[in-house]
């Protein structure tokens, strides 16, 4: 017996105007769907971003009251290259990311605010594919989006937020999860690969920290991967991909 391949991805739904990426950190969207968001803003649709923190605790060097507005600067420019200008952080701590209701609140008025159709996280699940363990930053932000998507349109969980003016959004249509070990669509990442191998380099104190490697030869090598790890399952385009789940 031969083992089956794994079926082709579906493309991404394109009926929507308003998307809304929540993520733990900085950098986590340039690693893994910028390429996407680039085609999307250049299709007119709007994308906002929200971080749970401001990677205060990303780099060693550098003491977290230092380096918080550094990787704020650095998210920044980044969101700018792939056309997202709006860029908010909820200012929980770097690396100590507690799953719960006040997480699950945050991002619920975040949905809220921004009314989107499409939600965007990063992988949710213990390991990245059963190989490498996941950082509970990760876990938690990409687990209380889910939540939240259905939390941000039931008036009487949070009904301190609509005492605050944000009344409930039920029109969270998808929530598509970033990194996924078992993704279900894709967006084709060619006309977009450029600006997220440019989108990632703004993140360079990040990167230099990170690695020894020249930035760029790491960046563009580490995406050019990906993308074509993505198109295997997406008639051999260079891709992104997301688990998509309906609402």
């Amino acid at each position: 017996m031969t083992d089956q391949a794994p079926p082709q991805l579906t493309p991404m739904p394109e009926d929507w105007r308003r998307a809304l990426a929540v993520v733990a950190h900085p950098d986590d969207l340039e690693y893994g769907c910028s390429a996407a968001i680039a085609a999307w803003t250049d299709a007119a649709r709007e994308v906002a971003y929200v971080l749970a923190t401001r990677g205060e605790a990303g780099i060693d060097t550098l003491a977290p009251a230092v380096c918080a507005p550094l990787r704020e600067r650095e998210q920044r420019a980044s969101a700018a290259v792939v056309g997202v200008s709006t860029v908010e952080f909820l200012d929980h701590r770097d690396g100590v990311i507690e799953y719960g209701p006040a997480l699950r609140r945050d991002i619920a008025a975040a949905i809220r605010r921004h009314r989107p159709e499409l939600v965007i996280t990063l992988n949710h699940r213990d390991t990245w594919g059963g190989v490498a363990w996941n950082t509970p930053d990760h876990v938690a932000v990409g687990r209380a989006t889910l939540d939240a998507a259905g939390d941000a349109g039931n008036r009487w969980i949070f009904p301190e937020l609509t005492e605050r003016g944000l009344e409930p959004w039920n029109g969270v249509r998808w929530v598509a999860v970033a990194g996924s070990a078992t993704p279900t669509h894709a967006v084709d990442a060619t006309p977009g690969l450029e600006r997220a191998v440019a989108s990632l380099l703004e993140h360079r104190a990040y990167i230099e920290a990170l690695t020894d490697e020249e930035p760029e030869t790491y960046v563009r090598g580490f995406l050019a991967e990906v993308a074509r790890s993505a198109g295997e399952r997406f008639g051999g385009t260079l891709a992104v991909a997301f688990e998509l789940f309906a609402r």
